[in-house]
């Protein structure tokens, strides 16, 4: 590791854990953070969760996990540019996705409709919710027992009123203080993860099309150096050299640009950086081209007729599980069942609990076994 910065999070300013524990050997706390998520189950479940594409559509398109994986590789190459703790950056990454529902956005969306009365469902509230408290691995705590700048990093955003409800986690949001460098450096490198990714996931599929992408700026400028660098190359070659150009152009950026932002700053200290406005950024000119790259993902992928038939058939099947739970919690996995006695606010969190952790491929097959009328299915 790089030597850190003043104002990058060490284990000397760390807010610490909530549980005491005897410090690790041979690692450092947020190594412990890191090989906690990756030991959990609910990183495993991400292997067969929906980035776009729902997991039985194809072996190759993205899952929770690889781009969780992705996200963390970028961030700790700009942590370590920027002489951040690229450790902290890390385990935050391979976290931040891990109260996702099955199938996407799709399925956070219909997870949230039914959840409107029992004050809503969020994935990111959700992550939080995992790590603290749904995990059971350990004798002394529930949870995974992160320090907190982990936990902070998970929690991008949160309404006013559940920041209320969170203690010391909530407190930036209520005071409109910003999240560690390390923290703000993992939001990014999700969003050029899954906007690159989704780029290639979706020439993959034969929704989009190069020739498509060639009207989108921050595709044609790369699409066109690797055509006249190599005019012989087969599409999918040609592909995978326009988006790796594509992540590098945007991570170099991003390491430029919120440089100069924390220069700018005269930074010494963590709470210098919790008191100044979001430093990790991309340059004005990258910001535009992002942003007419997400307008065209989402008019020409996310909307096109065939995911939105996956995200229709997916929200119905997370819709009907929860009313049938919430109907007859007997219908429930009996470790769920204890809690059938509970006002019906803290039923609705227990249904949201089970589905928001189940992954694609199980969410269908316990929609099947509860709906299915064919005989052999009885």
């Amino acid at each position: 590791m790089t030597e850190l910065a003043s104002y990058a999070v060490s284990e000397a300013n760390s807010l610490g854990r909530k549980f005491s524990e005897v410090s690790p050997q041979g690692r450092s706390e947020f190594q412990r953070d890191r090989d906690r998520i990756i030991h959990s189950g609910a990183f495993r479940r991400l292997e067969y969760k929906t980035q776009v594409f729902v997991n039985h559509e194809g072996d190759l398109f993205r899952t929770r996990l690889t781009h969780s994986i992705e996200v963390a590789q970028i961030a700790r190459s700009i942590a370590r540019r920027l002489h951040l703790n690229e450790d902290l950056a890390e385990a935050i990454s391979l976290a931040h996705d891990l109260g996702h529902t099955p199938f996407g956005h799709a399925g956070q969306d219909a997870l949230n409709d039914c959840m409107k009365a029992y004050g809503g469902f969020e994935h990111n509230l959700q992550s939080v919710r995992v790590v603290d408290v749904l995990e059971e691995r350990y004798a002394t705590f529930d949870g995974l027992n992160l320090c907190f700048e982990t936990r902070e990093g998970i929690l991008k955003h949160c309404r006013i009123e559940q920041a209320g409800q969170l203690g010391e986690l909530g407190e930036r949001f209520i005071k409109n203080l910003r999240p560690s460098l390390e923290g703000q450096i993992a939001n990014l490198a999700d969003e050029i993860a899954y906007n690159n990714h989704d780029v290639d996931d979706g020439l993959r599929s034969g929704i989009i099309t190069l020739e498509q992408l060639s009207d989108v700026p921050l595709v044609a400028e790369h699409l066109q150096q690797v055509r006249c660098a190599y005019p012989d190359l087969t599409e999918r070659r040609v592909v995978h050299e326009t988006v790796r150009r594509m992540i590098n152009t945007l991570v170099t950026d991003l390491i430029c640009q919120s440089a100069a932002n924390i220069a700018a700053q005269n930074l010494v200290t963590l709470d210098d950086v919790r008191a100044a406005p979001a430093l990790i950024a991309f340059s004005d000119e990258l910001n535009v081209k992002q942003r007419e790259l997400k307008k065209f993902l989402y008019t020409h992928l996310y909307r096109h007729y065939r995911v939105m038939r996956m995200s229709a058939k997916a929200q119905r099947i997370i819709r009907e599980l929860f009313d049938v739970f919430m109907e007859d919690s007997r219908l429930l996995p009996t470790r769920f069942q204890s809690y059938e006695t509970r006002e019906e606010s803290s039923r609705a969190r227990v249904v949201a609990d089970y589905i928001a952790g189940m992954t694609d491929r199980y969410a269908i097959r316990e929609h099947k076994r509860i709906f299915a009328v064919e005989e052999d299915s009885i």
